[in-house]
């Protein structure tokens, strides 16, 4: 099935591992030009390495962080530079911080909406015009279930991803007579390196647990409804489907990767 991204130009934030890697992927698989971008340059080196051999594409590894207001002009002036235009926006860039209310600081509020809410708009700022530029776009913004549904303990990470749920909502009618298609992603409980570091610290005590047994337990006490987490390359298929033709009708959506445990639809 051609998903109509060959030629296309996609930025992808938190691109070096995760979610960002498999999405990246799975659009250089099918014909698009990529650039990942995150801060650890030997990472994105070896993400890209692994991207080319896995699928012969073109994928651009470019060091920067996302709350630097020079990035997006970084980000798109190489994309321009390099490839001539830009198609294709995922904003993935983004760290877990949960806490409860009382014990989050005016720190840690400025730091999570400025890497999750900041950084995403100045980059869709930057981009939009080059999307009017080719006759329209995709922007997917990586949120999770707890900007739908916040529980206890979920600050300041569910405030900011329900922002970049209202804002995905509110661009796709401001965008919609451009021909950019603006989306979100809530993503659930994945496979990722974050799980993977806190299966390490319970080996330590638990010399005998394996990373399938690990991951079933996490399914269970999380009551995922599919009886397991998802694999990293499931959210990417998503994503690459929202930047394809295939999703031509589909603007203002926020999909669940989530093996059904969100309460909402």
């Amino acid at each position: 099935m051609d998903l109509g991204l060959s030629d296309k130009v996609a930025i992808v934030t938190g691109g070096s591992e995760g979610i960002g890697k498999f999405a990246a992927m799975r659009m250089a698989e099918e014909g698009a030009k990529v650039i990942i971008v995150a801060r650890r340059q030997e990472v994105l080196d070896q993400a890209a390495q692994d991207i080319r051999t896995a699928t012969e594409g073109v994928v651009l590894p470019l060091s920067a962080d996302v709350m630097d207001k020079d990035t997006p002009d970084r980000v798109v002036g190489t994309a321009l530079d390099q490839f001539g235009r830009v198609d294709i926006l995922v904003n993935n860039a983004g760290v877990s911080m949960a806490k409860p209310f009382e014990d989050v600081s005016d720190e840690d509020w400025e730091s999570d909406f400025e890497l999750k809410v900041w950084g995403a708009i100045r980059l869709m700022r930057k981009c939009i015009p080059e999307m009017r530029n080719v006759g329209g776009g995709r922007i997917i913004n990586v949120t999770n279930l707890g900007g739908r549904t916040p529980g206890a303990s979920s600050m300041p990470t569910s405030i900011s991803r329900a922002a970049g749920i209202a804002i995905t909502k509110g661009m796709s009618k401001d965008l919609a007579r451009d021909n950019i298609l603006v989306n979100t992603v809530c993503i659930g409980t994945i496979k990722s390196g974050q799980h993977e570091r806190r299966y390490e610290r319970l080996k330590e005590s638990n010399p005998d647990l394996s990373m399938d047994e690990f991951y079933a337990q996490t399914a269970q006490a999380r009551g995922i409804p599919l009886g397991r987490v998802a694999e990293t390359h499931e959210a990417g298929d998503v994503i690459t489907f929202l930047a394809s033709n295939m999703a031509s009708y589909l603007t203002g959506v926020a999909i669940n990767i989530d093996g059904g445990t969100s309460a909402v639809v």
